[in-house]
């Protein structure tokens, strides 16, 4: 059943006097609150989940702009030393801020209290993260009279349009199909896709070419360093590293890894990472032998893996729903290690990797191809060798994360009209 029409005029009045904020108004400032250039604000409903790392990261690679995390709440679940933030609220919604946040997304209006969270800050523009953002920050954008910026990652534009409109993604999301398309009507908004694959699906969901840049994110490749022993030389171990979701595929690498153990006795594969289908997949493995499930990970336990691990696999496939990956930072973060990947990610097969390079693509659900590749990798060490030395010089020259900063700091310029 809907609102009714008057209740949400009313509430919509409610939410106008509350505009400038309140005493749940939260605010947290850096150290380098002194920092010079243009802010931006970078708009997150929620700041920040553990596993938005790359939002942080990209934030505090910026050089010429100073951000400034804003948003809905602060969630406090990953570490945001170096950045200052600005929210509404501190901690989980209330039954009543739920029901006004409900209120101001039918009506396409500022939430309350976020519209003082990011005018207090001053910005010259807003850089939204995932299109389900972007419709969020789009009318503070519009109160504001600052551009707006909206990254889009990959469900938010690789779902079919019509998996929200029913419902299939849970009620808030059923008005996103409009909410989007009333957005990319507005040519002070310009939309950012993380590869080229992401831009091509933009483009299919209707929003207007002209107004989609690639602009990848990338990796400090500092923090995932070569070590261990060379990979020619290490045991015959695949790793798995993300959510246990559909559109990881980890079912068709515990299929592919079935037939390779007939053929590699001592071969090993490790997933790391939880989800909904741990439950199934761990039935899958249990009469195969060398699967081993290590559970939720953290960067460290990640770089442990890696440099153990003699061959990566991330064998996504599109989900029911059209959900696809983007270009999974995890495949650029295996190579800066020196680890060769074998994927079928979509931007991951055609932009993450140096296909017969640092690795191998194959199309999704090839398992046969899947088997080939990873036999090759975990048998002729020449190859491994060879793949494990040219992949961190790929990730320095098209995906090193202070590289890809600059180029989207030179967007902001564009955006606020300052082209330098």
């Amino acid at each position: 059943m809907g609102l009714p029409s008057r209740w949400l005029v009313a509430t919509s009045w409610i939410m106008d006097i509350m505009l400038d904020g309140g005493s749940d108004s939260h605010v947290r400032l850096s150290a380098d609150i002194n920092r010079t250039g243009h802010c931006v604000a970078i708009y997150r409903t929620q700041i920040l989940p553990l596993s938005e790392t790359f939002v942080r990261d990209q934030a505090l690679a910026l050089r010429r702009w100073h951000p400034v995390l804003v948003g809905e709440r602060e969630i406090r679940a990953l570490p945001l030393e170096g950045l200052s933030v600005s929210t509404a609220y501190l901690g989980p919604a209330t039954l009543a801020q739920r029901v006004l946040g409900l209120a101001c997304r039918t009506l396409d209006r500022p939430a309350p209290r976020a519209i003082g969270a990011v005018r207090r800050v001053t910005p010259k523009l807003i850089h939204a993260h995932f299109g389900f953002d972007g419709v969020e920050a789009w009318p503070i954008a519009r109160r504001l009279g600052v551009p707006l910026l909206v990254t889009l990652h990959g469900s938010d534009i690789t779902t079919r349009m019509e998996w929200f409109a029913e419902g299939r993604a849970g009620r808030r999301w059923r008005s996103y199909p409009k909410r989007l398309a009333r957005m990319a009507m507005d040519k002070s908004v310009t939309f950012i896709a993380i590869s080229e694959n992401i831009r091509q699906a933009a483009v299919a969901a209707g929003l207007p070419e002209e107004r989609i840049a690639v602009r990848r994110i990338g990796i400090d490749r500092s923090r995932f360093p070569a070590t261990g022993l060379p990979v020619a030389r290490r045991r015959p171990v695949i790793l798995f590293l993300g959510r246990l979701v559909e559109k990881k595929g980890a079912r068709f690498l515990l299929d592919a890894f079935d037939i390779l153990r007939r053929r590699i006795a001592d071969a090993e594969l490790v997933i790391a990472g939880e989800g909904p289908e741990r439950g199934r997949l761990a039935e899958r493995a249990a009469s195969m032998g060398g699967v081993r499930f290590v559970g939720a990970f953290t960067r460290d336990q990640a770089n442990t893996l890696l440099a153990e691990a003699r061959v990566f696999c991330l064998p996504s496939i599109t989900a029911e729903s059209g959900d696809a990956e983007g270009l999974p930072l995890v495949v650029l973060e295996a190579q800066a290690a020196g680890v060769p990947v074998v994927t079928s990610a979509r931007g991951g097969a055609t932009e993450g990797i140096q296909d017969g390079v640092t690795g191998f693509a194959f199309a999704e659900r090839d398992v046969a191809k899947l088997v080939e590749q990873l036999f090759l990798l975990l048998t002729d060490d020449a190859l491994a060798a060879r793949f494990s030395e040219a992949a961190p010089g790929f990730i320095e020259i098209h995906h090193d994360l202070f590289k890809q900063t600059a180029e989207l700091e030179s967007l902001y310029d564009v955006a606020l009209g300052a082209d330098r």
